[in-house]
């Protein structure tokens, strides 16, 4: 599939090209990388060890927490590494797979946060039927799904991307792979496959933000009905899920529902949903949550516990 090129490499501006900054940028994102990887795994450990956490919610946090740790993994360590070396350097093979790791777990994540919506809706708008609609069989497949429709959005971008061909110059005005900045540098017209990426991933996240916004005014609607109680409870939950949408949708949108231009902020509204939002999603979705901080205060005390006795 790969055309005739003669740019077998390609090298990544990254974020700045001040050494100073660039000091900066290993720091800052070393730590939002650990803070990521340590949040995320604290919750999918928490979530498999505890028996209080056995509900639908959070089996898809254990995927949202998943595909956090895959996303933040797929951009964060090569900026982190390009930000003390001389030449980013990256390989063709290398800067496909980046494109499809980029697109494949970033789907993975709107699907993610739609199963949660949809389990929100059925939980409040129609508790008596909830045990049946959301059954564990239910989730699993709706889960399998959005590893399926991940995979094919990811291969359509692949696709698109390994028809470029590369004729010079190689340099990237990004600081990873995706299809938008390796565009600029098709010696080709791209007219056609830049129409095709914006109709693919910006359909994909302007549709997911619509139903997202629409399921959880219908749930807004639906609290009228409930007690007062019930309704801080839901209202506690549905604020950490919107929270975590915009913060991701927003920069994903921005980026990928326009024409073919590029804006100054491109690349740090980038790094705010591929490696920002991994980070943050753990923070929010644990100090709005007590029956989160309460298996993970039990999980903590059992390890010490375990480790005192030996």
């Amino acid at each position: 599939m790969q055309p005739n090129n003669s740019v077998t490499e390609f090298i990544l501006l990254g974020l700045t090209s001040d050494p100073m900054r660039q000091k900066m940028v290993f720091v800052i994102f070393f730590i939002f990388y650990v803070g990521t990887l340590v949040g995320n795994l604290l919750i999918i450990m928490t979530i498999k060890s505890s028996r209080t956490l056995g509900s639908p919610m959070y089996f898809f946090l254990f995927y949202l927490s998943l595909a956090d740790i895959c996303l933040s993994t797929s951009t964060a360590p090569r900026l982190i590494v390009d930000s003390l070396s001389a030449k980013k350097i990256i390989s063709y093979s290398e800067c496909m797979t980046q494109v499809f790791a980029l697109h494949f777990f970033g789907c993975m994540e709107i699907f993610v946060l739609i199963l949660m919506a949809v389990d929100r809706y059925v939980a409040i708008c129609k508790p008596l039927r909830y045990p049946t609609i959301m059954s564990r069989q239910v989730c699993i497949i709706l889960i399998t799904l959005a590893w399926i429709g991940s995979f094919i959005h990811s291969m359509a971008q692949i696709v698109l991307a390994l028809r470029l061909p590369f004729c010079g110059p190689n340099l990237i005005d990004h600081y990873c792979c995706d299809l938008q900045p390796l565009l600029k540098l098709a010696c080709m017209d791209t007219y056609v496959i830049n129409l095709l990426w914006v109709t693919n991933s910006g359909a994909i996240c302007s549709s997911s933000f619509v139903i997202l916004m629409t399921s959880y005014i219908l749930i807004l609607h639906s609290l009228q009905n409930h007690s007062a109680e019930a309704r801080k409870k839901a209202l506690s939950t549905c604020t950490s899920h919107l929270i975590a949408v915009i913060l991701f949708f927003g920069p994903c949108i921005f980026i990928y529902t326009r024409p073919p231009t590029t804006f100054p902020t491109d690349k740090m509204v980038a790094v705010f949903y591929t490696i920002g939002t991994p980070f943050l999603n753990p923070i929010i979705y644990t100090l709005r949550n007590a029956e989160v901080k309460n298996a993970m205060r039990k999980l903590c005390h059992v390890k010490i516990t375990s480790e005192n006795k030996r």
